[in-house]
């Protein structure tokens, strides 16, 4: 299990999440896995607002993902992940990029924890 030791009472639901992506990606299941990844996001996400004596905004995780899009000081990176975290698949159930969702995840919550 991974630790982020800023997330405070938070951490447990990231940590699940993430440990729920890995999961799901071990039995072939992609699009869970990318949902996992996004949910984590967002609890990081929610937490890092409220450390920063800001209100952890209710909402999903896509909600969350879209508030660190428009916050102009966060890293142009942590964004990008944030985008493509928030990006539909098309038809075909594909995306148009190569990322990880799961390292882009990993990426955002370790931003939001050493902050």
């Amino acid at each position: 299990m991974l630790y982020f030791p800023c997330m405070d009472a938070n951490q447990a639901p990231v940590e699940k999440e993430l440990a729920q992506a890995h999961k799901a990606r071990a039995m072939g299941n992609e699009g869970q896995a990318r949902v996992c990844a996004r949910r984590a996001a967002g609890w990081a996400v929610r937490a890092w607002y409220q450390r920063r004596g800001g209100s952890g905004w209710g909402g999903d995780a896509m909600k969350q993902l879209r508030r660190l899009l428009a916050d102009d000081s966060v890293p142009e990176a942590v964004q990008a992940a944030a985008m493509r975290l928030t990006t539909k698949v098309d038809f075909d159930h594909s995306l148009p990029f190569e990322e990880d969702p799961v390292e882009d995840a990993r990426n955002i919550v370790a931003f939001m924890s050493a902050e």
